[in-house]
């Protein structure tokens, strides 16, 4: 009986799932290797023809796995993109909460604002094709790294100045870097985020209280 997609006659380590696992460990191991192969492949299809070109046979040929063990690990193409977009958010995300200053904690908190906005900048646009599919509800977006950006951002401006309602501003400036508002501005993958990092930091101007020359993005 045909299957709606093809299922390995092994497991993902290579072995007959039947088999009593000798080693659990290397499984978990084999398989997090597996993960990543696939996400490092639908990463590149993603950035060379975007959100929309991603398909189920392309990406199991350009990982070297079968369509079933993707269908198994993500369930669906939509579940696929959410899982690159999980990567790195989660990343982004960890180097402004332990990472190294100015974007992690040790710097004053104009210094790790601009940062954020500055990596955030760059984050949208390296994510353009991902982020557009989730705003248009293609790819879930109650992603709690992204909620955690909020705060992140809230945080920073209640300690430049605790007056300002930090939760509603900090809304409205990560909405001036929507994906929407990104897409408007940038052109094609690889181009320099020059301009969009230099427009953004003037837009935090008012709230950092700093002359345009006081600070340089890396």
């Amino acid at each position: 009986m045909a299957l709606p997609f093809d299922i390995d006659p092994v497991d993902e380590i290579g072995t007959p799932a039947e088999l009593p696992i000798a080693g659990q460990p290397q499984e978990r191991c084999d398989a997090l290797r597996n993960r990543q192969r696939i996400l490092a492949a639908a990463s590149e299809i993603v950035a060379a023809r975007g959100a929309e070109g991603l398909s189920m046979n392309a990406l199991a040929a350009a990982a070297g796995v079968g369509k079933g063990t993707i269908f198994r690990r993500f369930g669906d193409r939509d579940g696929l993109l959410l899982a690159l977009l999980d990567e790195d958010t989660i990343r982004l995300q960890n180097e402004f909460l332990s990472g190294p200053p100015p974007l992690g904690p040790g710097a004053p908190a104009a210094d790790r604002l601009e940062a954020f906005i500055v990596d955030f900048v760059r984050f949208e646009a390296a994510h353009l094709e991902l982020l557009v599919a989730a705003e248009h509800g293609h790819v879930g977006n109650d992603n709690p790294a992204l909620t955690s950006f909020r705060l992140h951002v809230a945080s920073l401006i209640e300690q430049i100045d605790p007056i300002l309602d930090a939760p509603l501003v900090a809304e409205m400036v990560l909405n001036s870097v929507s994906s929407r508002v990104i897409r408007r501005a940038y052109h094609e993958p690889g181009d320099s985020t020059a301009g969009l990092e230099r427009a953004a930091l003037a837009l935090l101007r008012g709230i950092t209280g700093r002359a345009r020359h006081e600070y340089r993005p890396a």
